[in-house]
């Protein structure tokens, strides 16, 4: 049995993430999983593949271990979800929060949204982020 587009883009996005924020491969990553025409919506990154690689490099020269980890992926159409947890070192106890919106296309990564948000030192119930 085939399988779906949707759990084939599912798998695209993980392993495109997996390879630049965890195995720090930007330019491998872009070049595997990004379409040549590429529509970034995070106001800090340029569009297109290159714009992705400048941005990621710069931040891992800054965050050399750099980690992210995906806890829920949702898909439907075009569209994968990832929510997960980036984490600039082991030592940084809090993190990230990120939301991730990837739109793909014949295979490729074609569009991105972001929505970042520190995890807070207190809160107001004892509910995870991720």
């Amino acid at each position: 049995m085939a399988m779906s587009d949707v759990e084939q883009n599912k798998r695209t996005v993980l392993a495109f993430v997996d390879m630049a924020f965890n195995a720090h491969k930007p330019r491998e990553a872009a070049d595997r999983y990004i379409g040549a025409e590429y529509v970034q919506h995070d106001p800090h990154v340029a569009d297109g593949p290159d714009g992705f690689v400048t941005s990621l490099s710069g931040y891992l020269e800054r965050f050399p271990e750099i980690s992210f980890d995906s806890r829920r992926v949702v898909a439907e159409g075009d569209l994968v979800v990832v929510h997960g947890l980036l984490k600039s070192s082991p030592e940084d106890r809090q993190g990230t929060v990120c939301m991730d919106i990837f739109r793909v296309a014949e295979g490729k990564i074609v569009e991105h949204w972001d929505v970042m948000q520190q995890v807070p030192e207190a809160s107001v119930h004892s509910n995870a982020m991720v």
